[in-house]
């Protein structure tokens, strides 16, 4: 893949069950989204040169003795991040903030009650919208440099974002159907913050793969193999 021809988003892989439908979602607005390993190292970040970058939600604790941490500098790159679910957690835990295992988990619709109605991040959501939530750890309190944007009944810090550093995270899941204006949130990530284009098309894409896996093989053949043929 040849990244310099679109504008990119990576989406770090750290286990959740939605991951795919995030990087879905970013194609749908018209921007390129491949999802890597949460090991990616920062010299490979910086060879795709991404227009952003979003951690993923995950089954784990942040606290947990084998919990997927990717590296922290990845946050120092310049380059607009947005957490999603774990992906919260774990910026919070790498920047100096604190999480804890609440009193209670918060599954299913919650109503997300936004402090600015105007923020880029969350703007046309209005004061109140329902959310998907699926977390039993919290954000208790916000890294250096973040303001809490916006809160649930159970979770006082369900959005967060630092403006100057360009980096910000929701405690629920933009990304699924019962999130009502999740597609909203993802794309105002995606253009009022990192700045996409979004030009990217499906057709496009087909056609350069074709293209690049023709200057590959050449004169040779190929065997492609889908679904029950990899195994």
């Amino acid at each position: 893949m040849d990244w310099r021809k679109h504008d990119t988003v990576l989406v770090l892989d750290f286990g959740g069950q939605y991951n795919q439908l995030i990087t879905r979602r970013i194609r749908e607005a018209k921007v390129y989204s491949e999802m890597v390993p949460y090991s990616i190292s920062v010299e490979k970040i910086k060879e795709i040169n991404p227009r952003g970058i979003i951690l993923s939600g995950g089954p784990a604790s942040v606290y947990g003795e084998k919990a997927p941490y990717c590296d922290p500098e990845i946050l120092n790159l310049g380059i607009p991040v947005l957490g999603i679910c774990y992906g919260m957690q774990l910026m919070a835990v790498q920047l100096g903030g604190e999480v804890r295992r609440g009193e209670r988990g918060e599954y299913g619709r919650a109503t997300l009650y936004v402090d600015d109605e105007a923020h880029p991040l969350l703007r046309g959501l209005g004061r109140e919208s329902l959310v998907w939530m699926s977390h039993f750890d919290s954000v208790t309190k916000v890294p250096a440099g973040f303001r809490v944007l916006g809160s649930t009944e159970n979770t006082a810090a369900a959005v967060m974002g630092d403006d100057a550093r360009r980096l910000y995270a929701v405690q629920f899941h933009p990304e699924v159907a019962h999130t009502v204006r999740g597609r909203e949130i993802l794309r105002n990530f995606l253009f009022n913050i990192a700045g996409c284009r979004g030009d990217w098309t499906t057709e496009s894409f087909i056609t350069r793969q074709v293209e690049e896996i023709r200057r590959q093989v050449g004169s040779g053949r190929v065997l492609c193999a889908l679904s029950g043929g990899v195994d």
